[in-house]
């Protein structure tokens, strides 16, 4: 009997059932999502900013697409912060740098202008 539990219980872990997940819950955003969600975290920390452009960066991690959102503080600091959700909040490569966010030439040149 003790072994049928022990074997019902490895299989549930093995499954992910019942037991703590390993792995936080990572997934992608909208640019138009992100841009929302990146000018409400600007605003609660009050920070001055001019501007903020987001698309996808065509990157990923965790299996999650990265929206790369660049957020201009007063010209010429232009600062990236890529993107995904963590349980459906914003989460950045600035609260954790293994977010891939290296610059990306592969964009066509254009201007983007976004105001409040």
């Amino acid at each position: 009997m003790r072994l049928v539990a022990a074997l019902v219980a490895v299989a549930a872990l093995a499954t992910g059932c019942g037991g703590t997940q390993s792995s936080v819950a990572f997934s992608g955003t909208t640019p138009t999502q992100a841009k929302r969600l990146m000018i409400d975290y600007l605003d609660s920390k009050q920070l001055a900013w001019h501007w903020v452009a987001c698309l996808h960066s065509g990157r990923s991690f965790v299996g999650a697409p990265i929206v790369r959102c660049n957020v201009n503080f007063g010209e010429p600091h232009i600062e990236a912060y890529c993107i995904v959700l963590r349980w459906g909040e914003l989460y950045t490569n600035h609260q954790d740098p293994n977010i891939p966010c290296q610059r990306d030439n592969r964009a066509p040149p254009a201007t983007i202008v976004t105001s409040r």
